[in-house]
């Protein structure tokens, strides 16, 4: 890991994932965690404050990278569930076959190299039953905003930790084995259109 991924990229992150509009997009899905929950790419633990505790059994953090799982630690000091981090890829979830009743996954599929394998990984860990919770910014639904969406991503990527910011979302759920059950899109407020671009919702697997 060189100097920029270790001590440049965390603060911009922080700074980025902390924004208003991102934070709301946090409160309409991550109540809906219940259960042993999984979370891909935890990051810095910008969602650790909306898990409702009375539904939360035991949750999973998944981040590999250390400087992230440090931030992530100052938010998970008052949780009042059992919590402990995984620290491999996405790609590599170091849990079970149907252990997670919940696999949670907010602004992290954009950044994932192998993201079909990643979520076929997540739909692996869920039990019968279980759901998939995603956020995610992706492909935008205006040909002119999909146009800078390519023009930007290598940019961004370089960046931005490998994000891409116009993944088709729904696309991969569903190569991944998952049927979205419910999802809304919309362009968050006060953000560039083109990494604005939101889905959100729920899927089960296939």
């Amino acid at each position: 890991m060189g100097f920029y991924d270790r001590f440049i990229l965390p603060p911009l992150l922080e700074m980025a994932m902390s924004a208003k509009p991102i934070q709301y997009q946090r409160r309409k899905v991550v109540p809906l965690a219940e259960g042993r929950v999984l979370e891909i790419g935890i990051g810095a633990g910008h969602n650790l404050p909306f898990y409702d505790p009375t539904k939360v059994t035991h949750l999973w953090g998944l981040e590999p990278a250390p400087a992230m799982r440090a931030r992530a630690m100052k938010r998970a000091g008052g949780l009042k569930f059992p919590f402990e981090f995984l620290d491999l890829k996405a790609e590599d979830i170091p849990l079970d076959d149907k252990s997670a009743d919940t696999v949670l996954v907010t602004y992290a599929l954009c950044t994932i190299p192998e993201v079909v394998r990643a979520l076929k990984g997540m739909r692996r860990v869920l039990k019968p039953g279980g759901r998939l919770i995603f956020c995610e910014h992706g492909e935008a639904p205006d040909a002119s905003v999909v146009k800078w969406q390519k023009r930007i991503t290598p940019v961004w990527k370089a960046i931005g930790g490998g994000c891409h910011v116009g993944r088709p979302i729904p696309q991969l759920i569903r190569e991944g084995g998952f049927t979205v059950e419910k999802m809304e899109t919309m362009y968050l407020p006060s953000t560039p259109r083109p990494v604005g671009f939101n889905y959100w919702g729920t899927a089960k697997a296939t």
